[in-house]
């Protein structure tokens, strides 16, 4: 990319955006279709990205994750290489319709923590995971209830905020728990706000969400699109269990997306 920018006058994102459209079989030179289709969308979708604005993220500056390994589940790390291109935040649609995925690389190595299950990463803290969280992390306020445990970053998140008095986070591993309250809650700086329910997902919401009073609920139960839907649209059917909380779910543009593709 470097060479390419610097040989050629392009603009470092631009050359990017040309070798990536070569990668992916764009033959923007002699086919017009090819090269409509990357001035639509390739330039609109890549985002450079700036290792430092990420490692100052509050739970990473925090928590620090060793290896260690439980049963079926290890905590680890991974790394995004110079210029590997990797899914950066939710899909975007345009006022026109347009989906645009957002794709962002970074121009030297970052390494993020991981949660693996049997060996595939199943949750990871990395600038997807950090700009997806961002609008229920922002709406968290009095009685937060979460799905899905993780490295515990929405817990993290959502708790150290003045206006959130409790995190309910329902985890159906015991695994998860053990490492998460080994391991991360005694890192957190409001441990006493965060309350861990070992239990499925969908049984809470039947028997018990109606009870907790919530004001802000978040779901994160799915590894991506391919495993989310069936479970997104379940979780939606259940939300008249707890009618005055506020709903919100994991990549929810993205799986909103997938949905009328189905329809």
């Amino acid at each position: 990319v470097c060479e390419l920018s610097s040989d050629c006058g392009f603009p470092e994102n631009d050359a990017y955006a040309m070798l990536l459209a070569a990668a992916i079989g764009l033959e923007i030179d002699e086919n017009p279709r090819d090269r409509a289709l990357w001035s639509r969308y390739l330039p609109h979708v890549l985002r450079p990205l700036e290792v430092d604005t990420y490692r100052r993220d509050p739970y990473l500056q925090t928590v620090r994750i060793p290896e260690r390994t439980l049963g079926a589940w290890r905590f680890g790390h991974a790394e995004y290489q110079p210029y590997e291109a990797f899914v950066c935040d939710d899909l975007q649609v345009s006022g026109d319709g347009r989906v645009y995925p957002q794709i962002g690389y970074f121009k030297e190595t970052y390494r993020y923590p991981v949660v693996y299950q049997n060996g595939r990463e199943w949750m990871l803290i990395t600038p997807n995971e950090i700009e997806t969280m961002r609008e229920p992390i922002s709406a968290s306020r009095g009685r937060v209830l979460t799905f899905g445990l993780g490295l515990g970053y929405f817990a993290f998140m959502a708790s150290r905020k003045r206006e959130v008095e409790s995190v309910t986070v329902v985890e159906r591993d015991p695994d998860v728990i053990r490492l998460f309250r080994e391991i991360v809650l005694p890192q957190l700086p409001h441990p006493e706000k965060i309350e861990i329910v070992c239990d499925d997902a969908f049984s809470y919401a039947e028997s018990s969400m109606c009870k907790g009073n919530y004001d802000v609920i978040f779901c994160d139960l799915w590894h991506d699109v391919s495993d989310g839907l069936p479970l997104y649209r379940r979780m939606r059917s259940l939300e008249s269990y707890s009618p005055k909380s506020s709903f919100f779910y994991w990549i929810e543009k993205t799986l909103g997306c997938y949905e009328n593709m189905l329809l």
